[in-house]
């Protein structure tokens, strides 16, 4: 039980440290994101976060600079994007970074139009995308259970996330100084959505990320 809940925080950890950078011309070298009492704080100051939903996967990345921009001319500073498992990892161990999956790179194009990103990686992605972003081989296993604490569902979400993580880690910490997004970290998964489905949320048990 204890290994299962030390589990269950690497993925809560894993989901909230895929923290993604955007460049703003005035921003110091070291950003902060903080909840005031009334209010979100961006550098101590009062920020009105001014999001609209865009799921890279479902958008030719030929045409995501382009989606971007109008975005943008919207009046908005944030777009909030879902990272489908399936998508990213559609063969047990075996992901994809690549092309219309290379979710990097639509940071990288975020930041470069000025726009905040808030990335929801799931594992669950309530956006009418099958299966809810699980991947299908989950269910190879026989007995296994989604959103459940089950140790093989847990592992697998876990080595997803980590893999995410890593895939990430250009847009956050970039190496060249001159990058777009060079030491400035914004935006932290705010969103949650239950880990663990069908628990009493009063009695303790429920976990989320």
């Amino acid at each position: 039980m204890k290994n299962r809940f030390a589990t269950i925080r690497l993925l809560a950890l894993s989901a909230i440290g895929l923290i993604l950078a955007c460049r703003l011309p005035a921003a110091p070298a070291h950003s902060t994101f903080a909840i005031g009492d009334s209010e979100f704080l961006l550098d101590g100051k009062p920020f009105q976060i001014k999001a609209g939903e865009m799921h890279p996967a479902r958008i030719p990345r030929q045409y995501w600079a382009d989606r971007l921009r109008m975005a943008h001319a919207m009046g908005l500073n944030t777009v909030s994007i879902y990272v489908f498992w399936n998508r990213q990892e559609p063969q047990e161990g075996q992901f994809d970074f690549k092309g219309d999956a290379d979710v990097a790179r639509f940071v990288r194009l975020a930041q470069k139009e000025g726009l905040l990103v808030i990335l929801r990686p799931g594992p669950y992605c309530c956006a009418e995308w099958e299966f809810g972003g699980f991947p299908w081989w989950l269910l190879c296993q026989s007995g296994m259970k989604v959103r459940s604490q089950d140790p093989r569902f847990l592992a697998a979400a876990a080595a997803y996330m980590n893999r995410l993580g890593r895939a990430c880690a250009a847009a956050d910490h970039p190496r060249r100084p001159d990058h777009p997004g060079s030491g400035r970290k914004r935006v932290r998964q705010l969103w949650r959505r239950p880990l663990v489905h069908g628990q009493n949320p009063g009695d303790g048990s429920r976990r989320w990320f």
